[in-house]
């Protein structure tokens, strides 16, 4: 049922993700501040992460990404009346609450990897991202489809997207709700209460580790990674838009980003697992400067380069998602795993909305091959991060 809840929620946040931006630049008729809905959808994913990681960690995993999901569809909707009446207000206001659903999205990987051993955390946390691909792909390419569904209904085009997303995120939510029993965090819970009491098992169960450098790792590749990926993602439709592409080549391009962010994650979750958390996560930082590399380079005519660009953009992404959560998830306790597993999803939801508030900015002011240089060498901080802890783990740490 959780894999059926993330294909469902993919076609929810790719709404955000293709129109956002071009929604925001039609009521506000500036490109400076179109990075903004990128911003405030993901800021509103860092207010949700917190309450989704409280009411997880009390009442299971179930209840936090039901609300989780519940609260994307209403701002989905809000953010539908908005482009209808025109309200600038009232649509950064939805599309903060639209966040909610990105919160949920992300935190279900924690729920993939409550049951798993630590020798297969990377398998796991790819079949939940995987679930994903289906929606997540599908959704930007209904950009036209669901354009003509918004006229026949006499509101904006760009807000049809957005009505994709109401009803994916409120079936998520009643999926959960109703079928995902027993919970994962609370089975996890009670199978380590019965378990054999050595000091792994207290360790795991009281909260007792000394893996703080680790936890500080995993946060720091997750954060870096997403803030590089916001940042270029989000300007990209607006970049292609002011080179004569229309939103169905934008859809395009968005769709394989999103393929790159989650189809390749059975690979890295076998990688993770294989070779070790810490190699993955090099390989993040160096597929993000090649995909900053291109998207420079590419000739804005060229769909092809562009789609080629953002695809090794999204599978950077995914190879600091999952080696970053199989960090997290071996390092803390289950008795504070999913208040801390949202604390780091709140600074990963800020860093994304600080790269696509700052990505606006940036290309207003330069352009955006500027952009994309910049976000592939920021990625490159990942690498003395990852050497740093490589020389201070302890020899039972994993990868």
């Amino acid at each position: 049922m959780l894999v059926a809840a993330q294909v469902l929620s993919g076609a929810g946040l790719a709404a955000g993700i293709t129109v956002g931006a071009l929604l925001a630049q039609d009521l506000l008729g500036s490109t400076g501040l179109s990075g903004l809905p990128s911003a405030l959808f993901t800021i509103g994913s860092a207010a949700a992460a917190v309450l989704v990681g409280r009411l997880s960690q009390r009442w299971g995993r179930r209840a936090g990404l039901s609300l989780g999901y519940g609260a994307g569809a209403l701002g989905s909707l809000g953010v539908v009346v908005a482009a209808a009446l025109g309200n600038v207000a009232l649509l950064f206001s939805a599309l903060f609450v639209y966040g909610a659903g990105t919160a949920a999205n992300l935190q279900a990987r924690y729920a993939g990897a409550d049951l798993a051993p630590e020798q297969h955390r990377g398998r796991a946390v790819s079949t939940v991202l995987m679930a994903t691909t289906l929606g997540a792909v599908a959704g930007p390419n209904l950009a036209e489809i669901t354009g003509d569904l918004a006229d026949a209904l006499d509101i904006p085009r760009l807000a049809g997207p957005f009505l994709l997303a109401a009803a994916a995120y409120a079936a998520a939510a009643l999926v959960l709700w109703v079928m995902l029993r027993p919970d994962p965090l609370l089975t996890a819970r009670e199978l380590a209460a019965s378990a054999p009491q050595d000091i792994g098992a207290r360790h795991r169960v009281t909260g007792v580790s000394g893996g703080g450098g680790r936890l500080v790792l995993g946060a720091s590749v997750m954060v870096l990674t997403q803030l590089v990926m916001a940042g270029i993602m989000t300007m990209t439709p607006i970049h292609m838009q002011h080179h004569g592409h229309d939103v169905g080549a934008a859809g395009l391009v968005i769709a394989v980003h999103v393929a790159g962010m989650y189809l390749p994650s059975p690979i890295s979750g076998l990688l993770v697992d294989r070779f070790g958390r810490l190699p993955v996560a090099t390989a993040a930082a160096v597929t993000l400067l090649a995909a900053g590399l291109l998207a420079a380079l590419a000739p804005p005519h060229s769909v092809l380069l562009l789609a080629l660009a953002l695809g090794l953009l999204g599978l950077g992404w995914n190879f600091g998602l999952v080696s970053g959560t199989a960090i997290i998830t071996d390092t803390v306790p289950l008795a504070t795993r999913a208040k801390t597993q949202g604390t780091v999803d709140v600074a990963i939801a800020l860093s994304g909305a600080g790269g696509g508030l700052a990505s606006g900015l940036v290309v207003a002011g330069s352009d955006y091959a500027t952009l994309t240089i910049v976000g592939g060498v920021v990625a490159l901080a990942i690498i003395p991060a990852v050497a740093w802890t490589a020389r201070t783990r302890s020899p039972e740490s994993v990868g």
